[in-house]
């Protein structure tokens, strides 16, 4: 039976109302169609994509050639599951090993199950490498962090809103302040016991906190010291997004591909998902060098769908996409453009109180309470005016365009951003 014909919003958003459990809450806007930057809603309505679904869509959406190689694949072959060989795994594991510079790659479906799949490699290496007795293993991580929603990752959350009444939790997590490696390294001193460091480069979800350009390079050199991975999650600020191939590159200056240069800090373990496929289908992975991915033997960790053929083609053309279109170069010149003409209407702003980011990764702090209404009603104003973002933690809104987006384009978008901006001025 084909799917009835939506006909319109309300139509759209009553029958997930009714028939889907409420565990989102969206914008109003009920999209029917994507391309590039842009997305239009059942009724015809044109909009700016200022989100790319959490950094999923960098490549924009439907791009062509993502689209024909994933048609292209699902056409011949879809699903083996990992009881068989396929034609298509290996050779895209050698072409991201290559891309991204490690020896291994396992691969998994969604970010969330790469994060624990991290996880489970960092505590069975500190078990059978680093001699820490079984059961043992702790992970630091840090406050505000955002990993996923798995009822291991909540365990280590302190948002409450994630974590209340889902216990109990799983132990194993030591919770220090983001971007102070000081208390890394105290909580390393005062445990022998630690397996890794997890963390996210910039927190996204926590407001797209970037922190100091040493930070990093710290945080590995005490990871280094105390022989504790370096565990690097770049669901969300990898692939191009932050103007590098990935957040641990730091602020460089590479014109084309990843050159690897002196900002580099290199990850234990890589784990990368979103835009992985461009958004076009769940493909997330874990990369590592053979010291540590080979604790992991068969049948201790796996995916039906995991390196699924359909998941692998795409994956390869995502990734060509993002290295010839020069995505991350373009999206460190567009994100410094939009940071210099946000400051610019900030300097006389009385409800916007700064913005931050690096590359198209940015967000705006809004002069009132985490509790009040104003972030999500400038949003819904955005929407009105025809761009689409959405407020985290209350009074932050976050701004992450598809990388493909051009110069013209983007002043169009702060144009509409700052109109829109003034309606809310005090």
């Amino acid at each position: 039976m084909p799917l009835a014909e939506i006909k319109s919003s309300e139509e759209a958003i009553n029958l997930e109302d009714k028939h889907g459990a409420h565990n989102y809450h969206p914008l109003p806007a009920v999209l029917s169609k994507g391309e590039g930057v842009h997305v239009w809603d059942v009724e015809g309505k044109k909009y700016y994509d200022f989100l790319s679904a959490y950094s999923a869509v960098n490549q924009g959406h439907c791009h062509p050639k993502i689209v024909n190689a994933m048609y292209e694949q699902a056409s011949k072959l879809a699903l083996t599951s990992r009881a068989f060989h396929n034609d298509v795994l290996g050779a895209y594991e050698k072409y991201a090993t290559d891309y991204f510079k490690f020896d291994k790659l396992l691969p998994m479906n969604t970010g969330a199950e790469a994060v624990e799949t991290a996880i489970k490699i960092a505590r069975k290496w500190a078990y059978e490498k680093k001699g820490v007795k079984e059961t043992d293993a702790q992970i630091i991580v840090c406050e505000n962090n955002f990993h996923g929603r798995t009822t291991t990752i909540i365990s280590f959350s302190n948002d409450e809103g994630a974590r209340k009444n889902f216990g109990p939790y799983t132990p194993g997590f030591i919770k220090v302040a983001y971007d102070d490696p000081d208390a890394l390294e105290k909580a390393i001193t005062e445990n022998d016991n630690i397996a890794g460091f997890l963390v996210e480069p910039i927190q996204g979800e926590a407001g797209v906190f970037t922190p100091a350009n040493d930070y990093l390079k710290r945080a590995k050199e005490i990871c280094n010291k105390h022989n504790v991975l370096f565990m690097a999650d770049e669901i969300q600020t990898g692939i191009a997004r932050t103007g590098a191939l990935l957040a641990v590159c730091g602020n460089c200056t590479c014109e084309g591909h990843c050159e690897r240069q002196e900002t580099y800090i290199r990850p234990d373990i890589l784990i990368l998902g979103k835009a992985l496929s461009g958004g076009n289908y769940p493909v997330s992975a874990v990369l590592a060098d053979d010291e540590v991915m080979n604790v992991i033997q068969p049948g201790q960790h796996g995916s039906t769908f995991g390196g699924n053929p359909v998941a692998a083609a795409t994956a390869v053309a995502a990734l060509d996409v993002v290295r010839d279109e020069k995505l991350a170069l373009n999206a460190r010149k567009l994100g410094n453009l939009f940071r210099r003409l946000m400051d610019d209407y900030i300097k006389d702003s009385t409800i916007v109180e700064l913005v931050r980011g690096r590359g198209l990764l940015n967000a705006i702090v809004i002069n009132d309470s985490e509790e009040s209404s104003t972030a999500w009603d400038i949003c819904m104003a955005l929407k009105e005016n025809g761009l689409l973002a959405k407020p985290t933690h209350g009074n932050i809104i976050r701004f992450a365009p598809p990388l493909v987006m051009d110069e013209e384009q983007l002043r169009d978008c702060v144009d509409i951003i700052t109109s829109t901006l003034k309606q809310f001025e005090k």
